[in-house]
């Protein structure tokens, strides 16, 4: 294939569900966890976009806080963006695409075809998937925009559907309408019916087609997305998209913006094993079970009659005895239990916990924080005091900085530390420890070869993480 008919994957990896709490929140979304797999949801998306004879680099869009796990996650994935776009405010799909159709145009030209594809949904990229997308790849450089339709394998309530019109021929059909997310008896009669297909979220799009739409039928959301792309500005290896501009810009999905109104739309049906992961219940749809019907994640857990049940737990083993549909998830500050079968019902318990102040940050940080030097997981607090377990990864270091109102005491449990305090370097290897005194300039830094750990022990009358003056940082954020 030519680079002039290679396709340009656009992967969208800003969302901020938390149906899957306790192990997804705000600050660690369900696209970076490795649901259903050694690697994360992210992770696979970029994988099946990595055959350089079918498409070309990536461009990934991404909210500017998970900026450096996207783009660590990428290099461990073996995959260079063309481009990663920071949404510095979240505007739905049809901003995020728009903008990144500007970019694949300044960077591929207005023939090309960009792949739009969801960062958080579970595909089993078999051979139906591959005709799929070479189907819809043709289509869109006929000026189609094209959606993928999943054809229904049981009358799903948590996906929205849409009705297939009049076949167009080269497995392309005309699209009738699109249908809400459906009560039970509404889900039976369609697919009774047939003609019906589970509204993916993915898309294939020629550039000049969908912005000419764009600028026809969502003006406000098109003149905001190109404003924020000409005021954009590079940061290290990202592109911040300009934050009053693109805040202008109506909070609203692609489908409501275009496709329902677009005579352009057509749809691909597609057999291929799909899920959206919307819910506890889905990860143990497409998990392996064994013999009884259960699925446990990381070995943590004894059943003892108990069937057609789902386990996740990070770290504590979990005993389970005489149940059946019923959904364990622990993660190492909360712990989930309810039917599976009433998985759905997560969403509004987020949100009471989001709603009381002694709760809210259950639903927003993990005990567990990523940065791109490592990160950091809270082992105990109390007045004045607080401990942390500290993973650097092997060459990287981190802010040269200082605290107003803490201490610190490190002490190096595996690996090699490289410790600065007031320009004296010192060394440090296992079971060795070290004193920061309150308002000195340190940096602690991997110089070695293998993950660095060590406990902190913070001593202050605040130990806020927004007690931090950054005086040098590789990561441009000083």
């Amino acid at each position: 294939m030519t680079d002039a008919a290679k396709i340009v994957p656009v992967v969208l990896a800003g969302g901020q569900g938390t149906r899957l709490w306790p192990m997804s929140r705000a600050a660690r979304p369900k696209q970076f966890l490795p649901l259903t797999g050694p690697t994360s949801l992210y992770q696979q998306t970029l994988r099946r976009v990595a055959d350089a004879t079918r498409y070309h680099a990536p461009i990934i869009v991404t909210n500017s806080e998970y900026r450096f796990l996207a783009a660590e996650q990428a290099q461990e994935a073996g995959v260079t963006p063309a481009a990663v776009l920071l949404e510095p405010v979240a505007r739905n799909t049809a901003a995020a695409i728009a903008a990144a159709a500007l970019q694949a145009r300044a960077s591929f030209g207005g023939d090309a075809v960009i792949h739009v594809l969801a960062s958080d949904h579970a595909v089993e990229a078999d051979a139906n998937y591959w005709w799929s997308v070479d189907t819809a790849a043709a289509a869109a450089r006929h000026g189609r925009l094209v959606t993928f339709g999943i054809t229904p394998t049981a009358p799903e309530t948590g996906y929205g559907y849409i009705e297939a019109a009049t076949d167009l021929g080269n497995g392309v059909r005309a699209v009738a309408r699109f249908v809400e997310k459906p009560d039970r008896a509404t889900a039976e009669r369609m697919l009774a019916a047939g003609g019906y297909y589970w509204n993916s979220g993915t898309f294939m799009l020629g550039v000049d087609s969908f912005l000419a739409e764009m600028q026809a039928l969502a003006p406000d959301t098109y003149a905001a997305a190109k404003a924020a792309m000409d005021a954009a500005r590079v940061d290290l290896d990202f592109i911040r998209l300009d934050e009053k501009a693109f805040a202008a810009a109506p909070n609203i999905s692609v489908d409501y913006a275009i496709f329902e109104k677009s005579r352009l739309v057509a749809l691909v049906p597609v057999t291929f094993p799909w899920s959206d992961l919307g819910a506890w219940d889905a990860v143990w749809k497409v998990s392996a079970k064994d013999r009884d019907g259960n699925v446990v994640t990381n070995g943590n857990a004894t059943l003892s009659n108990t069937s057609n049940s789902l386990v996740v737990s990070e770290k504590a083993h979990i005993a389970v005895e005489g149940l059946t549909d019923i959904a364990i998830v622990a993660s190492d500050d909360a712990i989930y239990v309810g039917k599976l079968s009433e998985a759905q019902r997560v969403g509004p318990m987020v949100k009471a916990l989001r709603a009381n102040p002694d709760t809210q940050g259950l639903t927003e940080i993990h005990r567990t924080a990523y940065r791109p030097w490592g990160g950091y997981s809270s082992v105990l607090s109390g007045d004045r005091f607080q401990v942390k377990r500290l993973f650097v990864k092997p060459g990287k270091k981190l802010s040269l900085q200082k605290h107003h109102h803490r201490a610190e005491h490190w002490v190096v449990v595996t690996g090699t530390a490289e410790v600065t305090i007031d320009g004296q370097v010192s060394t440090l290897t296992e079971n060795e420890s070290i004193y920061l005194p309150l308002g000195c300039v340190h940096r602690l830094a991997n110089p070695g070869k293998i993950l660095l750990e060590l406990i902190e022990v913070q001593t202050g009358s605040y130990l806020g993480e927004d007690d931090i003056i950054r005086i040098e940082d590789e990561f441009g954020r000083t």
